[in-house]
């Protein structure tokens, strides 16, 4: 089982949300996400978690993999409806990674969105019957 992600770009702030389960067999799938972050937009990173079912403990030690990569490039990672058990596996070498208890409020701790401005998402983005043209064009 992988994942599917959803990155939107905001006008302060960018959104990576996933849908699905975040273990060893979604980790790669992840990091390129994560990689599609930080080649496009800028600021803050909100991992939206609303759709996740659950994660692994190799699934969240690729959260802190990826807090240290947006770090490294001046960005900071922010979580927002992590899974149930509201644990993240501490590996004390990652920046502080706020948590916001879900997505409007990440949002409304950056003074709201203004509005989204490109989105981008994987073929299989669940609800969303125009995935694929999105993820091709670019475009909202």
């Amino acid at each position: 089982m992988t994942i599917e992600w959803r990155y939107t770009i905001h006008p302060r702030l960018s959104v990576l949300s996933l849908a699905g389960y975040l273990g060893a067999e979604a980790v790669g799938r992840f990091d390129g996400s994560v990689g599609w972050v930080l080649a496009r937009g800028n600021g803050p990173v909100i991992l939206d978690l609303t759709n996740l079912r659950g994660w692994s403990a190799g699934g969240q030690l690729a959260v802190a993999e990826a807090a240290r990569r947006l770090d490294a490039e001046g960005r900071r990672l922010e979580l927002a409806a992590i899974p149930a058990d509201g644990s993240l596996v501490p590996t004390g070498d990652h920046p502080e990674i706020p948590v916001h208890c879900d997505l409007p409020a990440a949002l409304a701790a950056h003074g709201g969105h203004g509005g989204e401005q490109r989105e981008w998402c994987s073929d299989e983005w669940p609800g969303s019957a125009t995935s694929r043209t999105r993820f091709r064009n670019g475009r909202p």
